[in-house]
C-alpha cells in the first residue's frame, strides 16, 4: 500500500528531521568524547612522561574547537534544510573556529617536534606507555563507531558536510593508531626513542591538519568546518 503524496512528503520530512537529530547527537558525542580523552591523555602523559600521549591529549582539545564548528554547521543545515554542497561560504563563527584550530595545530606541531628532537638527543624515555596503549585502543574502537554512524547518516541525508566530518574522525583514528604503535612498541622493546618518534608523527599530522584548516578558512570552504586533512576525500 503506497502513501498519498501529502503523507509521503510528511513522512520524508519526519525522516530527515530524525536524521539531522542523529547528526547533531553524533557531533555532540564527538565533542564531549574528545574533552574526556584530552583530560585523561594529558594527565597520564604528564605523569608517565610520555610526550606522544601528552601530545595526543592536546590534539584532542584542539579537535574540540573544530568539533564545535561542525556541531554549529549541522544545526544550521538542519534549521535551513539546505544541502552542504549548495552553501558557498562559512559564517563568521565557523571561519574563526577554523582559524583558531589551524593556529593551535601549528603551535602543537612545533612544540611536539621540538620536544621529540630534544628527548631523542637527551636519551629521555617515558616511565611507562601502558596508558597510551589503553587509551589508543579505546579511541580506535570509539572512532570506528562514530565513523560508521556518521557515514550512515551522511549517506542517508546526501550531506557532503557530514561525510566530511566522518573523514575528519577517520584522521583522528589514524592518530590513535600512531599512538598505539609507539606506545606498544616501547612497552615491548623498551626503546625510548619510539615514544618520541610517535610524538613526531603526531606533530606531522597536526601540521597537516593546521594547514588544511587555514586553507579552508581562506577559501571559505563549507564542506566541513573540520581542520582534518582527511576532509573532502
Amino acid at each position: 500500500m503506497s502513501l498519498a503524496p501529502g503523507k509521503m512528503e510528511s513522512h520524508n520530512s519526519s525522516t530527515r528531521k530524525s536524521l539531522y537529530a542523529a547528526a547533531n547527537l553524533l557531533a555532540l558525542v564527538t565533542i564531549f568524547y574528545n574533552l574526556a580523552e584530552g583530560l585523561v591523555s594529558v594527565y597520564f602523559g604528564f605523569e608517565d612522561d610520555t610526550v606522544a600521549l601528552f601530545g595526543f591529549g592536546v590534539d584532542s582539545f584542539v579537535e574540540v574547537v573544530s568539533g564545535i564548528g561542525i556541531w554549529h554547521m549541522v544545526r544550521r543545515i538542519r534549521q535551513t534544510e539546505t544541502r552542504a554542497q549548495d552553501v558557498n561560504a562559512l559564517d563568521n563563527f565557523e571561519s574563526r573556529a577554523l582559524t583558531i584550530t589551524g593556529a593551535a595545530f601549528y603551535v602543537l606541531a612545533a612544540a611536539l617536534a621540538a620536544t621529540s628532537v630534544l628527548n631523542i638527543i637527551g636519551g629521555r624515555h617515558p616511565a611507562s606507555t601502558f596508558w597510551g596503549v589503553v587509551i589508543s585502543c579505546v579511541s580506535l574502537a570509539s572512532m570506528w563507531l562514530l565513523i560508521h554512524y556518521k557515514v550512515k547518516v551522511g549517506n542517508a541525508l546526501g550531506s557532503q558536510a557530514i561525510l566530511s566530518d566522518a573523514a575528519c574522525t577517520r584522521t583522528c583514528m589514524y592518530l590513535s593508531a600512531v599512538l598505539l604503535a609507539s606506545s606498544a612498541g616501547y612497552e615491548l622493546t623498551g626503546l625510548g626513542f619510539l615514544d618520541s618518534v610517535g610524538a613526531a608523527a603526531i606533530a606531522f599530522m597536526s601540521w597537516r591538519e593546521g594547514r588544511e584548516a587555514f586553507q579552508k578558512a581562506r577559501a571559505k570552504s563549507f564542506s566541513s568546518s573540520c581542520g582534518c586533512s582527511g576532509c573532502g576525500k
